[in-house]
């Protein structure tokens, strides 16, 4: 899907000011011949519940699984605050421009995650988190 399809609550439910970021940027993108495609947008609960069991199956652990995926209680995905972008053209593309658009990077084991930092279009974005478990707002 891309980030203009209303009809699919991953986009839909992006929170608007994070929708309407992705949207300018994708258009301006689009110019350089690059199209943005939502891998993961929001996130129900039940859904992001989901993920970190398998996360946890997969590395063996909740502490490496936490590396990767973030419980319901605390994932931007659920609260509709992250998007995760897919092909490398196009994360390549917010590598460079995204922060002129406030659209940041925020772990560097994630290039295709951003969320919105509305001031990083004067200030740039945030310094990056190795991963989740650095984060502040991933701690219960």
């Amino acid at each position: 899907m891309t980030v203009f399809d209303d009809a699919t609550p991953a986009v839909a439910n992006l929170d608007p000011d994070l929708l309407m970021a992705l949207r300018r940027a994708a258009t301006a993108a689009a110019d350089d011949g690059v199209e943005f495609y939502v891998n993961s947008g929001w996130r129900s609960p039940e859904y992001q519940n989901q993920l970190l069991r398998e996360a946890v199956a997969k590395y063996g652990s909740e502490k490496e699984a936490a590396r990767w995926v973030a419980t319901a209680q605390t994932s931007p995905h659920v609260s509709g605050d992250a998007v995760d972008i897919g092909r490398s053209d196009a994360t390549a593309w917010l590598s460079k421009h995204g922060a002129e658009y406030g659209l940041c990077q925020i772990y560097r084991n994630e290039p295709w995650h951003y969320e919105l930092r509305a001031d990083a279009s004067d200030r740039d974005c945030p310094r990056m988190y190795a991963d989740p478990t650095q984060d502040p707002r991933m701690q219960h």
